[in-house]
């Protein structure tokens, strides 16, 4: 399984990446192998705001809809329009296939290590 050792997690199998004075956020390898062949993906708007703990874009697969859930609070910076023709680049490389950048960054506390998710992987299977 890939879990890259410089992003952080969530429970809800997204990642967090430092950019800048942002984060990166995108979902796990994991969450894309369990989703299956995505097909579409609904993004927010740059200046939205997020809430830690609640979704914030959606993707659907060829099994389901499932909402991204935002691992932090702040505004929506930036979207990865490529995404909306390319869906399945997620699929591809999930830690490549970035989905938003997120600023005024709050709400980090409680996001995993590698090694923390990787354990919390194990348990959840």
């Amino acid at each position: 399984m890939n879990i890259p050792g410089n992003l952080k997690y969530s429970r809800t199998h997204e990642w967090v990446k430092q950019d800048g004075d942002g984060v990166l956020i995108g979902i796990t390898d994991h969450a894309q192998k369990e989703l299956g062949d995505l097909v579409f993906i609904n993004l927010p708007n740059p200046g939205d705001k997020v809430t830690k703990g609640e979704a914030f874009a959606d993707v659907e697969s060829v099994k389901a809809v499932s909402d991204i859930i935002s691992p932090v609070g702040g505004v929506i910076g930036k979207v990865n329009e490529a995404l909306l023709d390319a869906p399945e680049s997620i699929n591809q490389d999930a830690y490549a296939a970035w989905i938003a950048r997120v600023e005024d960054v709050s709400g980090t506390e409680g996001l995993l290590s590698a090694g923390e998710y990787e354990e919390f992987l194990k348990k959840e299977a």
